[in-house]
């Protein structure tokens, strides 16, 4: 039976939703400036710098043998891969729309698991993919319908930051798991240097923001966005289960949406909002709502804290790659 929750994780959660929520627009505003790839490199060089100095404050282990070979793969791919992906498509697709795509996470997640031999198949996940992958192809209709021919592209790289996230998931769940704050501060290191390779070999412009919305939204991106967004995460996450953070994915995308609104004059059209609609029903159906064999992901303490709070220091770090957002 789960306790009361507490006002402070209900912070927290909102907090997540709203953070995660306005990064798609800060990148935005990053991009309108800095090379995509730059960018992305100095986002995550300067949160890797902070959170190395939680590393050491504290007194963390740094992931070594076969964690260390799983903090690398998860750099490439949670950070390098998977942000090069973003940072490029958000040059032409808007920040909503990024967002419901993104929001796909968690049912990407499950459906690669039952691939890989993870998880066992379910009806009802397929179900839910059906319903997400037609209200995606209708909002890319709608899209291609109205715009230049190079938003397919940039629409499908969305696609593609997505399964990198989620193969993410799966991945690093094949090696040992080192603390969270020093798992995410190596892959961050790994990630902004691959992006940063990346940029040096496309002969991008390594500029220093000049402009005052552009410092502005690397600072946020840097200091709120990674760094407060993953202790966010983490706090939630120790005291909820992993499924009922994850709901943070679904609301995420209307917070993208009222914000690309109001600070970019992006236009919410009867389209994007019908397969908005369908996509974040399907993910629903797909990867949190109840089924006869599978009960609703609640939001009670997780059995962990429970065990630490019994004196029992067995219960290692939780399960927590980072949020699943621009």
């Amino acid at each position: 039976m789960g306790r009361p929750l507490e006002g402070s994780v209900l912070l927290a959660f909102a907090g997540i939703v709203l953070v995660g929520g306005l990064n798609g627009v800060a990148i935005k505003f990053s991009n309108a400036e800095l090379e995509p790839f730059w960018g992305a490199a100095l986002r995550f060089g300067l949160a890797a710098a902070l959170l190395l100095a939680v590393v050491g404050l504290r007194r963390l282990p740094l992931p070594r043998g076969q964690a260390l070979i799983g903090s690398t793969l998860y750099g490439i791919l949670g950070f390098g891969v998977s942000y090069a992906l973003a940072y490029w498509a958000l040059l032409e697709v808007p920040a909503g729309l990024a967002m419901v795509i993104l929001a796909l996470v968690p049912l990407l997640t499950l459906l690669l698991a039952v691939l890989h031999g993870l998880e066992r198949f379910r009806f009802q996940s397929a179900v839910g993919a059906l319903i997400a992958v037609g209200g995606i192809a209708f909002i890319f209709a709608d899209r291609l319908g109205s715009a230049a021919p190079a938003a397919l592209p940039a629409m499908l790289a969305v696609i593609g930051g997505a399964v990198a996230i989620a193969y993410t998931n799966i991945v690093v769940k094949r090696f040992p798991r080192p603390h969270p704050v020093a798992n995410n501060a190596i892959a961050m290191t790994i990630g902004a240097g691959l992006l940063m390779a990346l940029s040096l070999a496309l002969g991008e412009q390594q500029a220093v923001p000049g402009q005052l919305p552009t410092i502005a939204a690397v600072g946020y991106l840097v200091v709120i966005g990674s760094v407060t967004l993953f202790m966010l995460f983490l706090f939630v996450i120790e005291r909820w289960t992993a499924s009922a953070t994850s709901y943070t994915l679904l609301l995420m995308p209307l917070v993208t949406a009222v914000a690309a609104f109001m600070l970019l004059d992006e236009i919410v059209t009867p389209a994007l909002l019908v397969g908005s609609l369908f996509v974040l029903s399907g993910v629903y159906v797909g990867a949190f709502a109840p089924s006869l064999s599978v009960p609703l992901p609640g939001l009670q303490r997780r059995p962990a804290l429970a065990a630490a709070e019994a004196g029992d220091d067995s219960a290692g770090p939780p399960d927590l790659i980072s949020p699943s957002c621009p």
